[in-house]
């Protein structure tokens, strides 16, 4: 799907044109996708960038994502932004094609003279949402509802079993993935999701973090019936502050905080450099101290765990507390 449109905010000189490649789910999955499109809409009314927009669909091939990052690179469009690790292949293969134009891809390290490569410390951000899901489980079991079984998920487990055993070194972790590497459906399976959470919750656990994309849902969904029942249970988001996602406002009374990844700030980044004649290069790394990633704090909910939380990220930025991306056997 490709959409155009033209920018509204502020403009000199030559129009900046941003082309923005989604991956399945695209806009308005009130997750990874929209916080990249946040930054993309910042910069829109920062620069008055005219804007191209594709999404990929689950099916697609890399061959399929050459040709949407084509589309927008033959068309002018400098930056050309690619949303998710899909593309990785694709972009290798385009960048070459259009040496003039900067790609950016996030949550891939592709190597190329004009390709930089947006990564984030998701395991820096698990950590302090493992903190908050300890110091608030009252039977001393929560669990991990992970999208596809790969690396870059178990960065999210990692943190988060490291957070967690920081406040109570003898915590169990159940963990639970929606699809094995390559099954693009684990980003959107709400009802397995539900059923490996209510599973969860029949053995004890009282606190879950989902880092899922829409399979979130499905946990947000078991916590709630539980919650209703008369357990004392919590759900944690991730990428956006999913507290104030309009689609799960039915449930948001049992979302504690969510895991920020902000792609945003990223995606700005990438558009900023372009529009001042300094494009980012290279691997670019998102971590706590940059302000790539963080917590939700809208719910007041979490106010009691803020100070641990607050107090294990300063240490984090400092060094003092060093988190692991993978734990042995990952």
């Amino acid at each position: 799907m490709l959409a155009a449109c033209g920018g509204d905010g502020k403009s000199s000189g030559a129009t900046l044109k941003v082309g923005m490649a989604y991956d399945s789910g695209g806009k308005g999955d009130e997750s990874f996708n929209d916080m990249a499109y946040a930054g993309l809409a910042k910069a829109q009314q920062e620069f008055g960038a005219e804007v191209m927009e594709i999404t990929a669909a689950v099916s697609d091939t890399d061959n399929e994502r050459r040709e949407h990052l084509r589309q927008l690179a033959a068309h002018g469009y400098n930056p050309v932004i690619a949303v998710g690790f899909g593309y990785g292949v694709a972009i290798t293969t385009v960048a070459q094609e259009f040496p003039d134009t900067t790609f950016a891809i996030i949550d891939a390290e592709v190597a190329g003279a004009n390709v930089v490569s947006l990564l984030f410390a998701e395991e820096q951000g698990s950590y302090l949402v493992g903190v908050i899901a300890a110091a608030a489980s009252n039977t001393g079991k929560i669990g991990f509802i992970g999208g596809m079984d790969i690396p870059l998920i178990h960065a999210f487990e990692a943190g988060y079993r490291q957070g967690a055993e920081s406040i109570n070194p003898d915590i169990t972790v159940e963990a639970a993935y929606m699809g094995t590497d390559g099954d693009a459906t684990a980003w959107n399976n709400p009802e397995k999701a539900k059923m490996a959470t209510e599973a969860m919750i029949a053995a004890g656990v009282d606190v879950g973090y989902a880092a899922a994309g829409a399979s979130n849902a499905g946990m947000f969904q078991a916590f709630k019936a539980a919650k209703e029942a008369g357990k004392e249970v919590w759900g944690i988001g991730a990428d956006a502050d999913q507290y104030n996602v309009p689609s799960l406002a039915e449930v948001k009374d049992v979302i504690l905080t969510s895991m920020l990844k902000r792609g945003d700030v990223a995606v700005f980044e990438v558009i900023e450099g372009v529009a001042s004649g300094l494009p980012l290069v290279g691997v670019q790394n998102f971590d706590l101290k940059r302000g790539g990633v963080g917590y939700a704090t809208s719910n007041p909910a979490v106010v009691p765990y803020q100070e641990a939380a607050d107090a294990a990220a300063a240490k984090i930025i400092t060094g003092e507390i060093s988190v692991l991306k993978q734990l042995s056997g990952d």
